[in-house]
């Protein structure tokens, strides 16, 4: 219901064989172009802002370009860019030797684009690109992260004297990763001139060289996030790595044709026509490096960490068309059966349930399916649909308010006024901006008994710095009635005290947590009832939250859990929470203050 923003979707491609072999066998030299398009496509959910595509063709003669690149912006950005790379595909001469078209490469890497920064522009659209005149400095880059840590590795950068253009994870990423290459290329430069070799000898040498491992254990280290990188270099080197915590995702395929690299296995599995078992995962830490002569190899860079894999790529971002997320998303809806019977005072025959488009669609059928065990007369029906999207240029507050409780409909002649409870599902809630505007709105005009609103997931407390757009601590409908609750019962100390913890250097823990213990989920979820109440609507209303027994139950091989728990994977985490924490805390004491000197004047 919430749209969350994800950092984000990236698609790899390496052919293996001569261009000429994918002619003859599939009708077409763009084979990897088409296949990286479906990819891109079939990826669509994870990024909207912007994409990118890039392409490096090999053992291109100098004078010649061997590394390209298409970047464009907004929703229709992977329709503009494989049209860009179409059009350059447009040769007049095809009988001309040297007129080998642009994107007609070995090495294809693509990339969808949401922002979690705010930060927006072509500028900040991978991949980025790092030029030189010797192929093996080049270096293309893009990724799926978000690092905790920028300021300590453009620290580091600095101290080497250099003085980077842009302020943002990627652009430092890909100078310091830049940087590194060139020490590789200067390594494989004193080895060739020591055993003789001049002129084009030694370039030959470098390119054949390059151990883009040796690069990436000399950098990778420095950083703290969530994140899977990838790269491509002039030279033909290839490369995606996943950080060590296991946090994003990366899947991969292999044959002796191609190496294909996915931040969802659904998407080589029908890309490629395999079985759910034919795709494998990249292990924490690991990088799978393809050097130019196509040899395919893995590499342990980082020493594996606590496994932490993200449980919200689980419960909404990821399709819900792979095998397993399919089981888990049924099954996160069957464990709030219980909980909802206990809602309705046990009238499940004079219960209707619902879920609000569309992720929670497949947690909904879990919900129904346990529900009609105990109740067969249990009635599953489509209360709400999502009928218009939001204009963004219109910018009042008043009216995008007034268009947004307009974006649902509601099926009426369904739910029997006064008599029947409707239970709702979604597969979170983060905000509570839309539940608050226009979706309880709409179900009130129903008149039902009784209101029930479920949540698959466990209630969003922590921020997430790792990729998700929810790093503003006070959006959290959670947070907030917590904070509410604690100026109900005058503790407002237990604040001070988290706040001072807060300011203190340690970085090994989040003293957040201890704003929540004094009170129970059960406690919070009323608060969040009341906060979320519209004005004048008085139906009894009540709020069910998948537990965290329950999340780990049905998701037991993806337990980064922090934005539930507030247990943070990285140093960095447990770094930020405690810096947005003291954010928060200086304006609620100036505001409070501000608040005072208006009452006493």
């Amino acid at each position: 219901m919430e749209i969350l923003k994800h950092e984000c979707g990236i698609a790899m491609i390496r052919l293996l064989k001569p261009l000429e072999y994918y002619k003859r066998k599939y009708g077409t030299s763009y084979y990897a172009l088409d296949k990286l398009y479906l990819m891109m496509e079939k990826q669509h959910n994870r990024g909207q802002e912007g994409a990118g595509i890039a392409c490096v063709k090999l053992n291109q003669e100098p004078g010649h370009e061997y590394m390209y690149r298409e970047k464009s912006e907004g929703k229709e950005a992977i329709t503009n860019i494989f049209a860009a790379a179409r059009r350059h595909l447009e040769v007049p001469d095809k009988d001309d030797p040297d007129a080998n078209p642009p994107f007609n490469g070995e090495l294809y890497m693509g990339h969808l684009r949401y922002s979690t920064t705010g930060k927006g522009g072509l500028k900040y659209v991978h991949p980025f690109l790092r030029r030189n005149n010797w192929k093996a400095k080049n270096l293309c880059l893009c990724g799926n992260f978000n690092m905790t840590n920028v300021e300590e590795v453009f620290k580091l950068l600095t101290d080497q004297g250099q003085s980077p253009r842009i302020y943002s994870d990627t652009y430092i990423m890909l100078e310091y990763l830049g940087h590194r290459l060139d020490r590789e290329v200067e390594r494989n430069f004193r080895n060739a001139k020591a055993k003789g070799l001049e002129g084009r000898e030694i370039t030959e040498y470098i390119d054949n060289n390059v151990d883009m491992a040796n690069v990436l254990e000399s950098t990778m280290p420095h950083f703290d996030g969530g994140y899977v990188v990838c790269g491509i270099t002039g030279s033909g080197e290839f490369f995606t790595m996943r950080d060590p915590n296991g946090i994003r995702p990366a899947f991969y395929y292999c044959n002796d044709e191609i190496v294909a690299v996915a931040s969802e296995r659904p998407v080589l599995q029908t890309v490629f026509d395999k079985k759910c078992e034919d795709i494998a995962e990249l292990k924490p830490g690991q990088a799978l490096l393809v050097t130019k002569s196509g040899e395919v190899r893995f590499r342990q860079i980082i020493k594996p960490q606590q496994y932490r894999a993200c449980s919200f790529e689980r419960i909404y971002f990821s399709r819900g068309n792979d095998r397993d997320i399919y089981r888990e998303r049924k099954e996160l809806g069957a464990q709030l059966a219980e909980s909802v019977r206990r809602a309705v005072d046990g009238e499940l025959e004079r219960t209707v349930v619902s879920y609000i488009p569309n992720t929670a669609e497949i947690a909904y059928y879990g919900l129904v399916e346990s529900l009609r065990k105990i109740s067969p007369l249990l009635r599953a029906e489509k209360i709400v649909s999502k009928d218009i999207k939001l204009r963004t240029f219109i910018t009042e507050s008043a009216s995008r308010r007034d268009l947004s409780a307009h974006v649902y409909d509601i099926t009426s002649g369904v739910v029997e006024p006064h008599r029947d409870n409707l239970v709702v599902i979604d597969d979170s809630i983060v905000r509570g901006t839309t539940l608050r505007e226009s979706i309880i709105r709409i179900l009130a005009r129903l008149e039902p008994k009784k209101i029930v609103i479920v949540s698959s997931a466990p209630q969003i407390r922590y921020p997430d710095f790792y990729g998700i757009d929810m790093s503003n601590l006070t959006d959290f409908i959670a947070f907030q009635a917590c904070v509410a609750l604690i100026e109900e019962r005058g503790m407002g100390s237990l604040m001070e005290s988290i706040y001072q913890e807060a300011l203190q250097s340690s970085v090994d823990d989040n003293p957040v947590r201890r704003l929540y213990e004094p009170f129970t989920a059960e406690e919070i979820s009323a608060k969040m009832a009341q906060l979320l109440r519209p004005s004048g609507v008085d139906i009894p209303m009540e709020f069910i939250f998948q537990s965290m027994e329950g999340l780990h139950k049905a998701i037991p091989n993806h337990p980064g859990d922090w934005y539930f728990s507030g247990h943070y994977p990285t140093p960095g985490g447990n770094r930020m929470i405690k810096r947005v924490f003291v954010k928060f805390y200086q304006e609620y004491m100036q505001k409070g203050q501000r608040a005072n000197e208006g009452k006493s004047n």
